[in-house]
């Protein structure tokens, strides 16, 4: 279900200049969350007037075809937030130079690491992070198995 609701909920979203960023579902088997995690394709701050957009269209598409989700439902949208996932070269191209959480075998770990550059394109997609102590690591963009942007509180 979940692949089909992703392709859904992007067909609605591109149309409205944003992008799917993170789905996930939640809630009990009766009354399922479907939490919508949405980006700019313009690269601008997220507004609520764009989740409220994003909202309607999702809930229309979605109660138009009860066979996606065949029970009553909660959507909620909201921007990608602080610490958003990190899922395409592209993504990893954008922020440059910012700090992430990073789960990679080659990392030993999860580890939080400066983005220094991505090289290369689809297969050949190579990451270059440096570590807190300053070791930079090659490390192929496939190899990732998680990574998302971290965000410290100042205090």
């Amino acid at each position: 279900m979940k692949p089909v609701l992703e392709r859904i909920v992007a067909e609605e979203l591109t149309p409205l200049g944003l992008e799917l960023v993170e789905l996930k579902m939640g809630g009990s088997k009766g009354r399922p969350v479907v939490d919508v995690r949405v980006d700019r394709l313009d690269l601008e701050k997220v507004t609520v007037g764009d989740c409220e957009r994003a909202s309607r269209a999702i809930e229309a598409r979605l109660d138009a075809d009860p066979t996606v989700i065949t029970s009553r439902y909660v959507l909620e949208v909201s921007s990608p937030g602080m610490d958003r996932p990190l899922r395409t070269a592209a993504e990893w191209r954008r922020f440059v130079g910012r700090r992430a959480s990073v789960n990679a075998l080659k990392l030993h770990g999860r580890q939080e690491v400066e983005i220094v550059a991505v090289d290369g394109d689809g297969e050949s997609t190579t990451l270059r992070l440096r570590d807190q102590k300053g070791t930079e690591h090659v490390i192929a963009f496939a190899d990732v198995t998680d990574a998302r942007l971290a965000f410290h509180w100042k205090p």
